[in-house]
C-alpha cells in the first residue's frame, strides 16, 4: 500500500492523502508487522503539495 500511496501522491493529491492515512492506520494497527511508514508519510506530503499547487493554478 505504501508504494500505491507514493504513486498517487505524485499524480492525485486527494488519493495520496486518503491512501496515506489509511496506510498509516493499518501500519499502526499491525504493531510492527507491516512496514512502509515513510512511504505513507511521503505520499501524504506529496498529496498535500499537489492539492496546494492545483489550488494555486486554479486561482491564477
Amino acid at each position: 500500500m505504501g508504494i500505491a500511496v507514493l504513486c498517487t501522491g505524485i499524480f492525485g493529491g486527494i488519493l495520496g492523502v486518503v491512501f496515506g492515512n489509511v496506510a498509516l492506520a493499518r501500519i499502526d494497527a499491525a504493531q510492527g508487522a507491516q512496514r512502509g511508514r515513510a512511504l505513507a508519510m511521503t505520499g501524504i506530503v506529496l498529496g498535500w503539495i499537489a492539492i496546494a499547487l492545483t489550488a494555486v493554478a486554479a486561482a491564477a
